[in-house]
């Protein structure tokens, strides 16, 4: 018995030409947002460079402030380790620490007790919640920054009354020391803290913001006098630029990846894959079955058998032809010899009714409807002609 044979499956997958059709915009996309992102990049690093740097004279350097100390006797040593920063400490000297969060907590407590009872001064930089603590105990950083640079002083700090309105604005602090001096308070909370050591006179200072000391705005408000005030109180003075080369930071466990994240990371990453995640919607197909849909177009039929005639001389396959052509022309046969159209592919069922209708060796009828498949074109050719023949005899009268 021979089955009916299944006619050749299409496929729907996209082309290469048709993929990159799609996914140009989103590949633009993606290079403009890299390309931004390098822009920024280079644009910042090259603003910021020497940031807080007494041998920097770039904007966001402090050469200025340095050149004026040293004008009243005043010398700056620049330190980048925290041995050279712990052994400078002593009554004479001040210490200025540019980003205190830049230390480890274990590198933090060691700065503290190094100059904690020295009676000299320490001048913390915008210490954020990270280090403050530690630094200078008893002072706390708000989360919330001021929403004013410039400020009024509003404290009984000589220092400060001198100076005048600056350009403190920016961390704000409390404490729990009855004896400090809190200036430019910015909503009652101060920007600028003076806590003194309870023995030898030493005291530390905490500064909202680094405005104060940077080259381009030395010279607004009462900054410069303010910055000299503060870091010309003794003849020393100790710039420590805290790096994270830093060896003494090798005595405490590394950081992990995250840890060297900026803040706010985890949000943008969640952000990122809601943004991806909507766009997979939107680009999304529905999976199912294939819907009916009216062609704008009538196509004849002659047109549609020669594409698929194409199509499987293409392929170079007889077998499928003279399948298609074998079994259209069984189900047509079937209703004119009395045989139900299900068992139109019975050989044992059409062919006796077709043979009472013709006159022939009903072998050459088997050969004909269920043979097997011609074996080049011209074999297929012929196959056709003889069913053509066949189909017209039978419903010859």
């Amino acid at each position: 018995m021979t089955t009916e044979a299944t006619p050749p499956s299409t496929s729907a997958s996209p082309t290469p030409r048709q993929v990159w059709t799609r996914a140009r915009g989103v590949a633009l996309a993606l290079v403009l947002l890299l390309a931004a992102a390098v822009t920024i990049a280079v644009i910042r690093s090259d603003a910021r460079h020497g940031e807080l740097d007494p041998r920097s004279a770039d904007p966001y350097g402090s050469r200025a402030v340095a050149e004026l100390l040293a004008d009243r006797g005043v010398d700056t040593r620049v330190v980048t380790t925290l041995d050279r920063a712990a052994a400078a400490a002593g009554p004479d000297t001040t210490l200025l620490v540019a980003v205190p969060d830049l230390l480890t907590p274990a590198q933090q407590s060691r700065l503290h007790a190094a100059f904690a009872g020295t009676g000299g001064r320490t001048v913390l930089v915008a210490a954020g919640s990270a280090s403050v603590e530690r630094l200078a105990p008893g002072v706390t950083a708000d989360p919330a920054t001021s929403l004013d640079s410039t400020l009024s002083p509003d404290c009984d700090l000589p220092a400060a009354r001198r100076a005048g309105t600056a350009d403190t604005g920016g961390i704000r602090y409390t404490t729990t020391h009855l004896d400090a001096d809190a200036c430019y308070p910015s909503q009652r909370l101060a920007t600028l803290l003076r806590v003194p050591h309870a023995s030898r006179g030493g005291d530390t200072v905490v500064l909202g913001a680094p405005d104060v000391l940077l080259n381009d705005r030395l010279d607004e408000h009462g900054n410069a006098s303010l910055a000299l005030q503060l870091l010309g109180s003794r003849p020393h003075l100790v710039w420590y630029l805290p790096s994270l080369a830093d060896d003494s930071a090798l005595e405490e466990d590394r950081r992990d990846f995250f840890d060297l994240l900026p803040a706010g990371w985890l949000w943008g990453t969640l952000q990122l894959f809601v943004a991806a995640a909507l766009a997979a919607l939107w680009r999304a197909r529905r999976l199912g079955p294939l819907v009916p849909e009216r062609l704008p177009v009538a196509i004849r039929a002659s047109e549609t058998v020669e594409g698929r005639a194409r199509l499987y001389r293409r392929a170079d396959a007889r077998d499928r032809a003279a399948a298609a052509l074998r079994s259209t022309t069984r189900t047509r046969l079937a209703p004119l010899a009395g045989v139900p159209v299900a068992r139109a592919h019975t050989p044992e069922a059409l062919l006796p009714a077709l043979s009472a209708h013709l006159r022939g060796d009903g072998q050459d009828l088997h050969a004909l409807l269920f043979g097997p498949p011609p074996r080049d074109d011209a074999a297929l050719i012929a196959l056709a002609d003889r069913l053509d023949a066949l189909e017209r005899e039978v419903r010859r009268p």
